[in-house]
């Protein structure tokens, strides 16, 4: 059977380097004869701003309910996005907010401290751009965005497996050494991780 994977795309420019990614990362998992499914934030009708927290449900627009058959649906789910200011881009944790809701993605057990993981025996792959050196995100500043996107969300919600690849300095970076990258996210999709 063929491992069905979701990219879901956080960078709101369709001429980035992360869009080339997306692209990458789909044209290797067809090789590998993969199921390939694609999610460009941008492209969805739905407001990101989770009006109410928890305390009353905001219901899904078309766009958010597609989305979250098509995570129900993966096997695998390739998060694409650059970080910007430590963290995740705007649309991008809007997207997560309205999406990954309790009843959906989790489910907080009755006067527990508890919870159900819904999305257990899913893995995924995060594939982050900076503009400075991995090792000084981590060491200097404590990864913020993979622990929010890895730790927070994704594992909270049983998603056990998350690798994460890190692509930087994009912004002294030659176009050689795009394209070196772009060739290595395409291998990533020909090996399904």
């Amino acid at each position: 059977m063929a491992k069905k994977i979701l990219i879901i795309n956080g960078h709101p420019n369709k001429e980035s380097l992360n869009h080339a990614f997306a692209e990458a990362y789909k044209k290797g998992a067809q090789q590998s004869n993969a199921d390939v499914k694609c999610i460009c934030i941008a492209d969805l009708n739905f407001n990101p701003n989770l009006e109410f927290g928890y305390q009353k449900r905001t219901e899904h627009e078309p766009d958010l309910s597609d989305a979250w058959e098509k995570i129900k649906w993966a096997d695998h789910l390739v998060w694409v996005h650059p970080v910007w200011w430590g963290g995740l881009p705007a649309l991008m944790k809007g997207f997560i907010d309205r999406i990954f809701l309790p009843g959906f993605a989790f489910q907080y057990r009755e006067n527990s401290m508890l919870w159900d993981k819904l999305l257990k025996g899913k893995t995924a792959h995060i594939i982050t751009t900076l503009d400075q050196p991995s090792w000084y995100y981590w060491l200097v500043y404590g990864r913020p965005s993979v622990n929010q996107l890895k730790k927070s969300t994704l594992q909270f919600c049983g998603v056990a497996h998350v690798k994460v690849s890190y692509f930087g300095i994009v912004k002294s970076s030659t176009e050689s050494k795009r394209l070196k990258w772009i060739s290595e996210v395409e291998e990533f999709g020909k090996k399904l991780k």
